[in-house]
């Protein structure tokens, strides 16, 4: 059985954003469950081909890659990996929406909602 392995959150890794950092832990502590984490995956689907997943996750899966920051955990999949490397999670506040947003240098299009993209 493979462990998950703790990566870096360099150019190659998932970087994970101040602002993304401090909702995170808030949201963590209202769960009670500060030591879960947050599982970002891409699955087929949308209006361009690819979607984001978000949802929490207890503990990372066999395969997962986790990424660090201040205590904060993020858990990808090897295959969602492959179109996230290089991505940064950061949190925003606006007037009309807040929330997660992903920074993802591989993308080469996307739809107009935001949440759909091609690679």
């Amino acid at each position: 059985m493979t462990e998950p392995q703790l990566q870096s959150s360099a150019k190659s890794g998932v970087a994970i954003g101040e602002s993304a950092v401090k909702r995170l832990k808030k949201l963590l502590e209202e769960r009670h469950t500060p030591q879960a984490g947050l599982r970002i995956a891409v699955r087929g689907g949308g209006c361009s081909g690819l979607a984001y997943q978000m949802e929490w996750a207890e503990a990372p899966k066999e395969r997962d890659k986790v990424f660090e920051r201040d205590g904060v955990r993020v858990f990808v999949d090897p295959k969602s990996y492959l179109y996230l490397a290089g991505t940064e999670l950061l949190y925003e506040e606006g007037l009309m929406a807040s929330g997660f947003k992903l920074h993802n240098p591989n993308v080469k299009g996307s739809c107009g909602c935001g949440e759909s993209f091609t690679v």
